[in-house]
């Protein structure tokens, strides 16, 4: 119900890199709900057509600050007549699993302007889950721990602010990790770290399950382990088996908390074209919130190229054509968007990377100088197959092929985005750790950083590309690109390139240190009230109510 948009001001103001003092100093969870709550005309216009309907307080709750209005217990019939809607049960063929779920819904005319959707009650995916992939024969050729260690530059820096930094990775679908195969992974692969540990919250009918781990869970908590220990670490396990339950649940939990973790590790993705627009937009500027509280939130860009399949689609004279099928929520311009790479000398795009050009959302502010020279360089190639002025994904690409993990005491073999999400996510964390234990505030959401204070401190993969939709998908060429966004993460003095621009540091620590003394740029001959990011300030202010 309320300007949710509000939070979308907020993030530029306190994540871009070079702001006139704001840059840091993140909000409270009553500093997020006093930005995002609704005007009291609009409570009551909701409250009004509420009590027509005989719906009254205990079946009404808000949360964060009346964003989020919930009707519970509510009977069917009344539903309907409520939402002008046909619920009904449905099962799934393939699973056997029942919902109840309703074809369409309306509102009042009076309330339509005002609300953006209702919750998860029409169009449901489930969200695949990734494949375990095969029985680990050889240790030759895979990336390990310590070849990631090495290859990213942080074998030896040590955390020193585990009592104040958390990194945190999220599970659906009953994927759960376990304890005993994290220590035998740490025994093979992490010596020294033999001792990492996770704590598990259960949220909206999650469970842990340790005896029977799968591989998703596994993944991501053996590498984020491995490449952030000490750090502490929570597991989510969210309950639910559709996109809109799982990331709502998920989302109302964590925003609702006084204290969250500095960093989130989620490997999950949906093609976009099968999540409704408004909800997608709604889900993304919660995202905006986490971002806003000093939360880096990293999504994996999916396995798919440019889409799975043949992609056809009808447009709106209901002629079939090739539509590219970017994932959500990656494809939100308030996360960061993972994408995969493959070999060392020389590091190239991995086929399977996701990759694209957003159709619901637009081309955010940080892209404004990337994008663009990438768009020329394609020229009128798959003209109509995406959109040049959405979003593009990736925003960082890391290793993504062939990653042992341990699974039932077995050790097997990984590859995707979902490899490449938690590495990602583990070195954050350590980034975040230096600036804590320095007195800085953590980087909050990345993508203002990425696209300019760090651009020197990266490694640019030229070659490879990322086909699908019965297409060669796009190639990687020098700059950005959707494969793997020319600044390739964190390959911290692994090139030339990092040396030449960022003065010969060859260290996490100088690196680091480059990082948190601020962009490069002078800042007498910046002058941030004119820059048009900060217009937003006044926007805090007095912000244009954009009802949900």
């Amino acid at each position: 119900m309320p300007s949710l948009r509000s939070a979308v001001p907020a993030i530029q103001i306190l994540t871009f890199p070079a702001g006139p003092g704001r840059q840091g100093a993140y909000l409270s969870r009553e500093e997020v709900a006093e930005l995002v709550a609704p005007p009291s005309d609009v409570l009551k216009l909701a409250n009004a057509w509420l009590d027509h309907y005989g719906v009254h307080p205990p079946s009404i709750s808000t949360k964060h600050g009346g964003s989020w209005l919930t009707l519970t217990a509510l009977p069917v019939s009344r539903a309907n007549e409520l939402l002008s809607a046909s619920y009904q049960l449905y099962q799934h063929i393939g699973t056997n699993v029942t919902v109840l779920r309703t074809l369409s819904y309306g509102l009042p005319a009076a309330l339509e302007p005002l609300m953006r959707r209702g919750g998860a009650t029409t169009e449901q995916e489930k969200v695949p889950r990734g494949d375990p992939g095969t029985v680990l024969l050889s240790h030759d050729q895979y990336v390990t721990p310590s070849s990631l260690r090495s290859l990213y530059k942080t074998s030896t820096y040590v955390p020193l602010a585990a009592d104040r930094n958390v990194l945190s990775v999220v599970g659906y679908l009953d994927d759960y990790p376990s304890p005993t195969d994290l220590r035998q992974f740490m025994d093979q692969y992490r010596s020294d770290a033999t001792s990492a540990t996770y704590s598990v919250v259960k949220i909206g009918g999650g469970g842990d399950n340790p005896s029977n781990p799968t591989s998703e869970a596994s993944l991501n908590i053996q590498y984020t382990s491995a490449i952030a220990y000490p750090t502490p670490h929570i597991f989510y396990s969210t309950g639910g088996s559709a996109i809109e339950d799982l990331l709502i649940k998920w989302l109302d939990y964590l925003l609702d908390q006084g204290s969250i973790p500095q960093t989130v590790s989620t490997p999950y993705g949906i093609s976009e074209d099968t999540v409704p627009q408004d909800y997608a937009m709604y889900v993304c500027n919660l995202f905006a919130r986490l971002g806003v509280r000093g939360v880096s939130v990293l999504f994996a860009s999916g396995n798919d190229g440019v889409g799975r399949g043949d992609c056809l689609s009808r447009d709106s004279s209901g002629n079939s054509r090739v539509q590219f099928r970017p994932t959500f929520p990656s494809t939100c311009p308030w996360v960061t968007s993972v994408g995969g790479t493959t070999g060392y000398n020389p590091e190239v795009a991995a086929s399977l990377s996701g990759g694209g050009f957003s159709v619901y959302f637009s081309r955010p502010p940080y892209q404004i100088n990337a994008v663009p020279a990438f768009l020329r360089n394609v020229g009128g190639q798959y003209n109509g197959f995406y959109n040049p002025g959405g979003r593009g994904v990736p925003d960082i690409a890391l290793q993504a092929i062939d990653f042992p993990i341990v699974l039932k005491g077995e050790l097997w073999t990984s590859r995707g985005t979902s490899c490449a999400t938690p590495t990602a996510a583990g070195i954050i964390s350590l980034l975040n750790d230096y600036r804590i234990s320095n007195g800085k505030a953590p980087l909050g959401f990345l993508n203002f950083w990425l696209y300019g204070t760090c651009l020197g401190g990266l490694n640019d993969i030229t070659s490879g590309s990322n086909p699908g939709c019965n297409t060669d998908g796009f190639s990687a060429v020098p700059g950005w690109d959707p494969v793997r966004l020319a600044i390739v993460v964190l390959t911290l003095a692994h090139s030339g390139f990092y040396r030449s621009r960022v003065s010969g540091h060859s260290t996490l620590k100088d690196w680091l240190q480059y990082l948190v003394v601020g962009s490069g740029l002078s800042r007498a001959s910046f002058n941030a009230s004119s820059h048009p990011l900060f217009h937003s300030l006044t926007q805090m202010v007095a912000v244009a109510v954009d009802i949900f």
